[in-house]
């Protein structure tokens, strides 16, 4: 993916310093935290019954330059998320209101609670913000195998699109069915959440061609490949429980994801959900 001499956003909040000093609290906040853990297959559910103070860094935060280049490089495709929205929301109709994007450092303090690294990258409905510590994408590439610069923009896209769900009231709908369906039904619906900002992440790719290189297509895919929810699941523990999944199987993942791409329209991701379902999974079920 082509950078060099591009626009950077201007709403990117820069924490990486603070290193977030707060004590970890219980609640809601937390429990969001907890289960946005899972599109990295991060088990945090031991943090449900903490309340003490989480891992307050000792010394002072100093970026590398390669950190630096990293905050450049999710500024620009932050700016890009923008133009794109921006253009999309605009034939629809409707206004864009431009996400922020936080970078911390170690743990960081949101209205979804306090969250550590170790959740990895996450958008928090309740401030309408994404987060990210930097030290994320070289974890994507050892520990996910997912290397290249357009599977980090992938992971980024992907959080943007939770926003664009927020925006247009996708995420308040699939909340307010809890209590009203099933458990196994309401996970089902998250899910398919998940999958749908997948989808908007390669809505948003189709939109960036000018600018791609030969195989950033192929990054993105593989990225989705290896953090689908059988992926992790087997490398973790040698099997798969379909009904503890919460983002969806590689080849959902990937599917959505190249739907997206291929249509560049935010509308297919509303009928695109049974459809894929239908392809991706056999008639007997997961």
């Amino acid at each position: 993916m082509r950078t060099e001499g591009r626009r950077e956003s201007a709403n990117v909040e820069d924490r990486r310093a603070s290193g977030g000093r707060v004590a970890m609290g219980g609640g809601i906040g937390l429990v969001a935290v907890v289960l946005i853990a899972g599109l990295f297959g991060v088990d945090l559910t031991q943090l449900l019954g903490a309340g003490g103070p989480v891992g307050a860094p000792t010394e002072a935060y100093v970026p590398t330059p390669e950190e630096e280049e990293q905050a450049r490089f999710v500024k620009v495709v932050l700016a890009d998320t923008e133009d794109v929205w921006n253009a999309l929301f605009a034939k629809a109709g409707k206004r864009y209101e431009e996400p922020p994007l936080v970078l911390f450092s170690r743990q960081v303090s949101s209205a979804c609670g306090m969250a550590s690294a170790a959740v990895g990258p996450f958008y928090c409905p309740g401030d309408r913000k994404a987060y990210i510590d930097l030290s994320f994408f070289q974890e994507l590439e050892t520990k996910f195998g997912a290397k290249g610069d357009f599977a980090r923009a992938y992971v980024i896209a992907h959080e943007i699109g939770h926003h664009v769900q927020n925006l247009l009231g996708t995420s308040d709908k699939v909340h307010q069915a809890r209590g009203r369906v099933s458990q196994v039904e309401y996970n089902r619906l998250s899910v398919r959440l998940e999958l749908q900002a997948d989808f908007y992440a390669g809505v948003w790719a189709h939109h960036m061609k000018k600018v791609l290189d030969p195989g950033d297509i192929k990054e993105a895919l593989e990225a989705a490949h290896q953090i689908g929810d059988d992926t992790l699941q087997r490398q973790a523990q040698g099997h798969v429980v379909p009904d503890s999944f919460t983002h969806g199987t590689s080849a959902e993942r990937v599917a959505w994801f190249s739907h997206g791409f291929a249509t560049g329209d935010p509308a297919q991701g509303d009928t695109f959900n049974e459809e894929v379902f239908r392809r991706v999974n056999p008639p007997s079920g997961r």
